[in-house]
């Protein structure tokens, strides 16, 4: 009986243990302001401490570092062709051509397929943990705002990208009201803050995505840092029991 006993007990620091190796792909999403970098760099410095190597994502449809690279390309070999980066009149104008806009929107999407279908898997395969300020919900919640008249969820590309894109290990949503976003974005010196009205629509999208299951934890981002900081930690079950 004893020696039954002590297999299981055992048997259940093994599980533990292998929980809390296993967690490698984490995802942070919410709209702006609410905390994700924050606790992203909490939970970088407990990997760390760990003896860690962490990857930190942060990836935007059309934004990430590659699609920056193949932008700069064209626009040294055809000056006047693609935009200069940030807003800008002629970004708006170029976007408003449905030939341009779809392009713009397919090369995203190969770059997306790049980095969630290729690059995450890779760092996953070298025993890494992946640590996303921002994924593929987030991104689709971008193209529904900004190019609405295309409806990229119902493209064949979109439906390969979230096939072929690593689920997480655990998703965190931080939600925090429109009021409280506009009030931190205050005290940032953000280059190109985003409205009252685009937030709330992004709020509202996140909240519709929320109620379709799209992240495995939400939690209230107007607590408390350190508060936040411990939901975090007790979803992940990520301190290490001392046995």
């Amino acid at each position: 009986m004893e020696a039954a006993q002590a297999i299981r007990s055992v048997s259940l620091k093994l599980l533990i243990c292998e929980t809390w190796q296993v967690l490698t792909l984490i995802v942070f999403s919410g709209i702006d302001s609410a905390g994700k970098s924050t606790q992203i760099a909490n939970l970088t410095r407990y990997f760390l401490e760990k003896g860690g190597c962490p990857v930190i994502l942060w990836s935007r449809g059309g934004y990430t570092r590659g699609f920056g690279a193949l932008k700069g390309l064209l626009r040294r070999l055809f000056p006047g062709f693609i935009p200069p980066p940030g807003r800008s009149r002629q970004r708006e104008a170029a976007l408003r051509q449905a030939q341009v806009r779809r392009l713009w929107l397919v090369l995203a999407l190969l770059d997306l397929l790049r980095v969630y279908g290729l690059n995450i898997r890779w760092w996953r395969l070298q025993g890494r943990t992946v640590i996303c300020d921002r994924y593929l919900w987030d991104t689709l919640i971008d193209f529904r705002l900004n190019f609405p008249a295309e409806s990229v969820e119902d493209w064949w590309l979109w439906r390969w990208l979230v096939r072929l894109t690593p689920q997480p290990d655990v998703s965190f949503l931080l939600m925090i009201p429109v009021e409280e976003s506009l009030r931190r974005s205050r005290g940032k010196d953000e280059p190109f803050p985003e409205s009252e009205e685009k937030r709330r629509q992004r709020y509202a999208q996140y909240q519709q995505l929320q109620q379709e299951g799209r992240w495995s934890v939400v939690i209230d981002a107007t607590q408390p840092v350190d508060q936040v900081w411990a939901d975090i930690q007790a979803a992940l079950q990520i301190q290490k029991p001392d046995f």
